[in-house]
């Protein structure tokens, strides 16, 4: 369970630098020409934002224990698949 919230709360801060130090992380990895092409332009920046606040959401959702119950409700709705017991 301690381990659960340290890890959500490293990917937490990794995902909020993301999305603070967007353009860094721009200039370090440069321009993501599927996200230029169908986001427009500044789609590249946009999409590290993006990625930085997908990160955030699942952190929480690790260090909250609700990680495991949410791909288990969303991959049997979508999937059907058997649920686990």
């Amino acid at each position: 369970m301690l381990s659960n919230i340290i890890w959500g709360l490293i990917m937490v801060v990794v995902g909020a630098v993301i999305v603070i130090k967007g353009n860094t992380i721009y200039d370090w990895f440069g321009s993501i020409d599927w996200a230029d092409k169908y986001l427009g332009a500044g789609g590249s920046r946009l999409m590290y934002k993006f990625i930085g606040l997908l990160m955030c959401f699942i952190g929480f959702m690790v260090a909250t224990g609700l990680w495991g119950p949410f791909i288990q409700a969303t991959l049997v709705s979508w999937l059907h698949l058997e649920p686990a017991k």
